[in-house]
C-alpha cells in the first residue's frame, strides 16, 4: 500500500505493508516531521478494531526515507524512481536475519509450527514405505471364514473383506501390500488360523537402503527474526542474526497486573511474553527488542535498552544522530 506519492525530478513513493508490522512504533519515534502516527496497538492486536498500525500525514511527510531505514522488518520502504532504497548503497541497510542450512535440516517441520509469524513453508517427500519392509502374507481361502476380525485388527487397514454375491454376504478377502508391515497382528488375532504372515524386514535390514527424506524449506514474508525456529530445531540448522541486542528493563518500583491486562503479551509479534505467577515475564531468547510492549503497557512498567544494531552504511551524520536514538 502506498503511504505517500510524488512526482517530479525523482519519483518518490513510500510504500507500507501493514501484515508485516508490529506496531512498535521505531518508524514514528525516528521520523524527523513527525508524519507517522502510531495507532492504538492494544486493541487493534485483540481485534476489537480494524486499522493500520500506523498512519500517514501527507502534507507533512518529505519522503525522506528514514522511515524506511529505521524499519527493521521491511514493513516501510521507500522507492525512488522505482527502486527501493534498501536495495541501494547509498542508503542504511538492516544485516539481520534468518538463514536455514538445507544440508543440516531433515525437514522435521518443527520450526513451521513454532513460528508466531507463519513465516516458514515447507514441503516434505516421505520414501515409499514397501522400500523399508520385507515380508509375506498370505490367507488360505478355504480356512476363511470372512469374520472381519483380521480387517478391525489391523493397524495399518491393510486388510479389506467385501462381499460379491447378491445376498451381501462376505466372501472376498483382499490384502493392500502397499499397506501391510507384517506386523503378524492378523495371523494371530485370526481364529481360524487362516492367515500366513512372515516378516523378514530384521532379517534383511543390512540389505535395505536408509530412507531419504527429501524436501523444500524457506522463510519469507513477517518473519521478524525472534529466534523460535532455532530454539526447537533439533538439528541445529538455523542461524538468526537479531535486530538489536539488548534487553527489557522492568520498574521494580511498580507492580504488573499481569492476567488483568496483559497488554505486552496482546502486541508482542515474537510470542516472547508469558504471563506466570501474575506477572508477565519476557523471554529474552525470543525478544526482538522491538519496544511494543514498552508502549502497550499502560503503567510505564516497562522501557527497552539496546545496546547495539544490525544497521550500518548510516552515511549522513544527521542520519546517525537520529537512527543512533534507537539505542538510547
Amino acid at each position: 500500500m502506498s503511504l505517500v506519492e510524488r512526482e517530479g525530478m525523482e519519483n518518490r513513493k513510500l510504500i507500507y505493508a501493514n501484515d508485516k508490522c508490529v506496531g512498535c512504533g521505531i518508524c514514528a519515534d525516528t521520523c524527523p516531521t513527525k508524519s507517522l502516527i502510531l495507532s492504538p496497538i492494544v486493541p487493534i492486536a485483540r481485534g476489537l478494531i480494524e486499522m493500520d498500525y500506523i498512519s500517514c500525514n501527507k502534507n507533512n511527510c518529505v519522503l525522506c526515507g528514514l522511515c524506511a531505514s529505521s524499519c527493521p522488518f521491511g514493513v516501510l520502504g521507500l522507492e525512488i524512481n522505482g527502486e527501493l532504497i534498501s536495495k541501494s548503497k547509498q542508503y542504511p541497510n538492516w544485516n539481520n536475519e534468518a538463514k536455514i542450512n538445507e544440508e543440516l535440516c531433515f525437514y522435521c517441520g518443527k520450526c513451521v509450527e513454532a513460528c508466531p509469524r507463519d513465516s516458514i513453508f515447507f514441503t516434505r517427500k516421505l520414501p515409499d514405505i514397501n522400500d523399508l519392509l520385507s515380508g509375506e502374507i498370505s490367507i488360505d481361502d478355504e480356512k476363511c471364514v470372512y469374520c472381519r476380525v483380521c480387517e478391525e485388527m489391523c493397524p495399518s487397514c491393510a486388510i479389506n473383506i467385501s462381499s460379491n454375491n447378491e445376498f451381501g454376504v462376505p466372501d472376498t478377502i483382499e490384502v493392500d501390500d502397499s499397506k501391510c508391515v507384517y506386523c503378524q497382528v492378523c495371523k494371530r488375532a485370526c481364529p481360524q488360523d487362516a492367515i500366513t504372515a512372515i516378516c523378514t524386514t530384521c532379517m534383511f535390514k543390512e540389505n535395505i537402503d536408509k530412507p531419504n527424506i527429501e524436501g523444500t524449506i524457506f522463510i519469507e514474508g513477517k518473519c521478524i527474526n525472534c529466534g523460535w525456529c532455532k530454539s526447537v530445531c533439533p538439528a541445529d540448522a538455523i542461524d538468526i542474526i537479531k535486530p538489536f541486542i539488548g534487553e527489557i528493563l522492568r520498574n521494580p518500583e511498580l507492580v504488573c497486573k499481569g492476567e488483568t491486562c496483559h497488554a505486552c503479551k496482546d502486541v508482542c509479534p515474537a510470542n516472547a511474553v508469558e504471563i506466570i505467577e501474575g506477572e508477565s515475564k519476557i523471554n529474552p531468547e525470543c525478544c526482538v527488542l522491538c519496544g511494543a510492549c514498552v508502549k502497550a503497557c499502560p503503567q510505564d512498567l516497562l522501557s527497552v535498552k539496546r545496546e547495539s544494531m544490525a544497521l550500518d552504511n548510516i552515511n549522513s551524520i544527521s542520519w546517525k544522530d537520529i537512527l543512533g536514538k534507537l539505542l538510547e
